[in-house]
């Protein structure tokens, strides 16, 4: 078992683009019935997008495993202890915390136990994902994946191997 991070920042409207962060459903929309149901027919054009999307933007997933189907280049660094992740992870935190919109989400105790938390997470096999709103407003958005196999996730293969 070993564990990817992935971090991603941006425009807060950028991250509600839902549909770019939720994987296709496996069966496509049925086809329109004829040529005057624009809405039947958006629905199709519209899949095919995100099949084509999903798995090449570097938006955070809406379920955290789906990680493991983006880019290699979005991995950020690779573990085998989940103590390394979870400091990973809590340098992140502490790095960002001054941009936080919340003055309580970057204190530093509330940090360290958010570190410490993910790091018995990460130890029990479970993915961890942090979000903070920061000034402008921005998105942050952090992420551990556990790999080989991901326990939510089975099915979805190790993106460094």
């Amino acid at each position: 078992m070993h564990h990817h991070g992935y971090l991603w920042t941006g425009p807060k409207e950028r991250f509600d683009q839902e549909a770019l962060r939720r994987p296709p459903h496996p069966e496509p929309p049925p086809a329109p019935v004829s040529d005057a149901d624009m809405k039947a027919e958006q629905l199709p054009k519209r899949y095919r997008e995100v099949v084509a999307e999903f798995p090449t933007s570097d938006l955070p997933p809406i379920e955290t495993a789906y990680w493991l189907v983006k880019p290699r280049s979005l991995v950020r660094g690779t573990w085998g202890e989940a103590k390394d992740a979870a400091l990973w992870l809590g340098e992140r935190l502490a790095e960002y915390a001054p941009r936080f919109a919340s003055e309580r989400d970057g204190d530093s105790a509330h940090l360290t136990r958010l570190a410490s938390a993910a790091a018995e997470q990460l130890h029990s096999g479970a993915d961890v994902s942090y979000g903070f709103y920061l000034e402008r407003p921005s998105y942050l958005s952090l992420a551990v994946v556990t790999c080989s196999p991901n326990r939510a996730n089975a099915q979805l293969a190790c993106p460094v191997a």
